[in-house]
């Protein structure tokens, strides 16, 4: 299933080429720092034990990878893969006191690694910037372990009318928040179509199916503002 506005070309790199330095910050502004939350009930759903080898998809600047390793006491690999390679150096920058950490740049639709290698595949506000969300699903059963985990956290469509309505009127003022804090609004206003024109919980789930993956759920945080997809690899 191709995305449109991610096939533009180059779209989406020049959106993180513009965006990397200001990324974490913007993130904060955008959520009101609620995204750290969301990031934590992943870490707490997804639950890992030390040595559980972790590859977490369009990482940004590591805070998944981050929270990974304090969970386990470093006990653990992470390999981090985004496609923009400023993101992966602005990583490499936040990160450098960790050790464990793989740093590879890449799309999710084609990743370097052997078939069968993690425990736990993890990708956070990524999903719905890749180009073909079933390539990129394919892609996340094939370098699983039997056994193994796909956990998405994403932006999803909310349940409550009178919520929704609030949302979406904050959304309209994203661009101008972006304009201020990294100089562009062109970013901002890529960001709140790609969320508009996502698929919504259900039609995720039905996709991960098609792709092999068993027992999958989904849970709505914050009204189904944004969602954390699961799904097990048998």
């Amino acid at each position: 299933m191709q995305q449109y506005l991610q096939n533009k070309k180059g779209l989406v790199q020049k959106v993180f080429d513009q965006v990397y330095d200001q990324y974490d910050l913007m993130n904060d502004f955008m959520s009101l720092g609620i995204h750290r939350i969301w990031k934590k009930s992943l870490l707490n759903m997804m639950n890992p034990s030390k040595n559980q080898k972790l590859i977490d998809v369009a990482c940004g600047t590591g805070d998944i990878a981050k929270l990974y390793l304090e969970y386990v006491n470093e006990l653990s690999e992470i390999t981090c893969v985004d496609p923009n390679k400023s993101m992966i150096n602005k990583g490499k920058e936040k990160l450098n006191g960790y050790k464990n950490l793989k740093w590879l740049i890449s799309p999710a639709e084609k990743l370097p690694v052997i078939d069968n290698s993690f425990d736990f595949y993890t990708i956070s506000f990524g999903l719905r910037n890749t180009k073909d969300l079933n390539k990129s699903l394919t892609e996340a059963h094939r370098v699983l372990k039997p056994g193994g985990r796909f956990l998405c956290l994403e932006f999803s469509k909310i349940q409550n009318s009178n919520l929704n309505y609030i949302y979406r009127n904050y959304s309209k003022i994203i661009p101008t928040i972006g304009k201020y804090i990294v100089g562009e609004k062109q970013p901002y206003e890529y960001l709140i179509k790609s969320i508009e024109n996502f698929v919504n919980q259900d039609e995720l789930l039905d996709l991960m199916k098609k792709q092999n993956f068993k027992n999958c759920t989904y849970r709505n945080l914050s009204g189904g503002i944004v969602s954390i997809h699961s799904g097990w690899k048998f």
